[in-house]
């Protein structure tokens, strides 16, 4: 099923063979983990030779991604199909409300392609639902290349599954649906239909495009592929080894640390997508409007200290959900 099965003889294969050998030396005291930019004296050579990269997109501040949970089901199939289409291998990934975050092998072009693919389709996507032109286009791209000791991989899969506890979705990343969190080490996994089972209708409405991909791939009863599909999920499990280390490594990773210092009082109490929903039933109870462009500037102000109120929303949630800027809405919240 995943590209590094079978005898180790490709490149590829021989490169993860490689990062194995170096984890199975390993020991001793771990280093803080911290991926290395891109310089410019190293780009170059770095094009040209397959690496592990972690590719995070900028937090949008005053807009969502992902308004439903339609939209995240398009994204988790948008990641299956640049998965086909490669070069670049996805080892994991996870889609927050207003940026994602991917942990990918391949050269720099090929991370670079992947990325900017799949936001482009995606941005398609959201342009036709939502009628948001060039929705993504000034989304930026931070691309890091991951050293090959310091157990630097094993870091960057931690902390990129952590986002959804650290952001107070979840409890434990396993119980995040929306990214590759809930693979290793789970002896218990839905057992999809094979795509190839499907017509070609049926999967260009499931996928949302044309493209298609391997007849085996399983599409789950929720509508999306599942990641096992395309994550060699025996070989990361091999890097990290056994449950008990995984956890070592998400307990110990920057995104819990940042839980664990900032306390759960600092985080929304819920998801983005559920006060997104909320706030036209608000609108309709306090003031017989469907949305706050129908409002006046007082009658704004007290929608958005409701949503305080009632949803323990802070600033940065109600600039995300509401599509206003940080200073817009601490600027209305002063007056409430």
């Amino acid at each position: 099923m995943g590209p590094w099965s079978g005898p180790i003889t490709s490149p590829k294969a021989q490169c993860f063979q490689r990062l194995f050998q170096t984890i199975l030396r390993g020991g001793g005291e771990l280093h803080n983990f911290v991926p290395s930019p891109v310089s410019s004296g190293h780009l170059k050579d770095m094009w040209k030779e397959e690496q592990f990269w972690l590719v995070t997109t900028e937090h949008l501040e005053d807009r969502l991604w992902f308004r439903d949970d339609e939209d995240f089901k398009v994204g988790m199939n948008y990641v299956a199909v640049q998965a086909s289409i490669g070069p670049a291998s996805v080892l994991a990934f996870i889609l927050m409300s207003n940026h994602v975050h991917f942990v990918l092998h391949g050269t720099h072009d090929d991370v670079l392609s992947f990325i900017n693919s799949f936001k482009m389709r995606y941005a398609k996507y959201f342009q036709h639902k939502y009628g948001h032109k060039e929705f993504l286009r000034r989304n930026g791209i931070d691309i890091r290349v991951l050293p090959a000791d310091e157990e630097a991989l094993e870091r960057a899969v931690a902390y990129v599954h952590m986002n959804s506890v650290a952001a107070n979705i979840c409890a434990n990343a396993s119980q995040y649906p929306w990214g590759s969190g809930n693979l290793l080490f789970n002896g218990i996994r839905d057992a999809g239909t094979p795509v190839g089972e499907l017509s070609r209708r049926q999967q260009a409405l499931r996928l949302h495009c044309s493209h298609a991909v391997p007849g085996s791939w399983l599409m789950g009863k929720v509508g999306y592929i599942l990641p096992q599909s395309y994550i060699d999920v025996s070989f990361m499990e091999r890097v990290f080894r056994s449950p008990k280390r995984m956890n070592y490594f998400l307990a110990s990773s920057s995104k819990a640390r940042k839980r664990i210092e900032c306390g759960e009082d600092n985080h929304p109490s819920f998801r983005d997508q559920i006060v997104a929903d909320a706030i036209p039933d608000l609108c309709r109870t306090l003031y017989g409007c469907s949305s706050l462009a129908g409002l006046n500037l007082a009658q704004k102000v007290e929608v958005l200290r409701q949503m305080r109120f009632r949803f323990a929303s802070n600033v940065n949630q109600i600039a995300r959900v509401t599509n206003m800027s940080y200073k817009e809405v601490a600027q209305l919240l002063d007056q409430a």
